[in-house]
């Protein structure tokens, strides 16, 4: 199966929590935040991203 990053820059609305919980499965999806979000308060780790990024099959960003 091909893994899939989806970016996000803002807070999911619904329907694109929705979208990303559909296509999601262990080990397959994986999702990063490019904003501070309320759970892990953490910054962004940009050279993990590109690692990320390099290690998918397919990036989605949503804006």
């Amino acid at each position: 199966m091909k893994k899939t990053l989806h970016i996000l820059r803002n807070a999911p609305e619904d329907v694109v929590a929705e979208l990303i919980e559909a296509m999601a499965a262990p080990g397959v999806v994986t999702v990063s935040c490019l904003y501070e979000d309320d759970v892990s308060h953490t910054p962004v780790n940009w050279a993990r991203l590109v690692e990320d990024i390099f290690q998918h099959d397919k990036v989605i960003c949503w804006w």
